[in-house]
Formats: C-alpha cells, sequence, structure tokens
C-alpha cells in the first residue's frame, strides 16, 4: 500500500497517511475519475470502512481528499452515525486529522497560508473555497479547459454532464449563466472548469 500511495502523495505525506489507513481498517481504492466528487466514504454491509479516492486528482488534493474522507470514518465512530455529514464534528474531526500535514515538507509554500485560512473553518467541498482550489489546479495536468471567469461576457461554454450555457453577468462572488435549451438561470462559481465553444447560440 506504501509503495501505491507514493504515487499518489507528497513524499513526506505517504507514511503518515498510510499510519492512518491502518489504525482505521481503512479499505482505500483508487478509482478512475468521476464528475460529480473526488473521494467518498461509506461503511460497507459487512462493516468494513471502505474509501474510494479519483485517481486524476493531483498529490495535494489527492491528500486533502483522502483525509476529508477519513474524517467522515473517523468522526462516524466517535460521535455516531446520526451526526450531519459535513456538520461540526466531522469539522473539528478534518482539522484535527489534518493539521499536522499542513507544513513545508508536504505543501508548496504558496499553499500554506490558504491551507491554514480553509481550515480554521473547513467546508463540505474545498472547490468551494475559490482561493484555495484556484492554487490548487495549478498542479494539475494539463488540459483545454478554461476558468469561467477568464472567459468574456457572452461567450457560450459546455460543462462536464454536456449542457451547454452562455455566461451574461455576475452577481456578487459568482457568475449568471442561461442555460441554452431552457432558457434557465444558474449561478457558477468563479472556478468553475468549462469547455469554450465556437460561435454564437
Amino acid at each position: 500500500m506504501s509503495e501505491t500511495l507514493a504515487k499518489y502523495l507528497p513524499e513526506y505525506a505517504v507514511k503518515p497517511a498510510f499510519d492512518l489507513i491502518v489504525a482505521n481498517q481503512v479499505h482505500l481504492k483508487i478509482v478512475n475519475e468521476r464528475q460529480t466528487r473526488h473521494g467518498d466514504y461509506r461503511r460497507g454491509h459487512t462493516g468494513k470502512h471502505e474509501i474510494t479516492v479519483n485517481s486524476s486528482l493531483n498529490k495535494y488534493r489527492f491528500l486533502i481528499t483522502l483525509i476529508h474522507e477519513i474524517a467522515h470514518l473517523v468522526a462516524f465512530e466517535k460521535f455516531g452515525r446520526n451526526i450531519k455529514p459535513h456538520g461540526d464534528e466531522w469539522k473539528f474531526t478534518f482539522q484535527r486529522l489534518m493539521v499536522p500535514f499542513i507544513r513545508p515538507e508536504i505543501f508548496p509554500g504558496q499553499l500554506l497560508p490558504l491551507l491554514t485560512r480553509h481550515f480554521k473553518n473547513p467546508t463540505a467541498s474545498s472547490d468551494t473555497d475559490t482561493t484555495l482550489s484556484l492554487a490548487l489546479k495549478q498542479y494539475d495536468k494539463e488540459n483545454d479547459k478554461s476558468y469561467i471567469f477568464e472567459i468574456p461576457y457572452g461567450s457560450v461554454f459546455r460543462i462536464k454532464n454536456g449542457k451547454i450555457f452562455k455566461k451574461i453577468a455576475v452577481r456578487t462572488k459568482r457568475f449568471e449563466c442561461i442555460e441554452i435549451s431552457s432558457g434557465k438561470t444558474y449561478l457558477f462559481n468563479p472556478n468553475a472548469e468549462v469547455e469554450l465553444l465556437p460561435g454564437n447560440y
């Protein structure tokens, strides 16, 4: 398992992450990318703790996702199964598990202050922390996608599920876009990755 983790995690995170996996009897699966989530935790019908993490994540996001999911397991075991999935008990647990990893041997210097700020009150997904999400995405493999904040107003774009939108306005921190097929208005976070389409609709 350590050899496998070494392919996906920063070097100095491998041993402490492996120790957490062993201590909590985690059955870890590294899976092909899913569009809707970075990772997942569930307790199987046999009682086995199963965690999946997307193989496509960069090593820093992989680490955050792995600890996020282990925090679900630990919080449920400690506080009971009736707690909210991303409530105070999970936040407290995620903070406690993640803090030992927030150090310069593991994360690049520019990420450390962003992580420190984020983990004062962690959210259900680091993607909703736009500043941190954009900083983490610098370490992704290059692709042909654009961030929605980068494209001009009036641009037409496609999202992962195939739906097509036009960017029309900004509302506070998010961008207002119209779905071409339905005419409905949706709000997008600035760090949403989209495929820019040619031509007008």
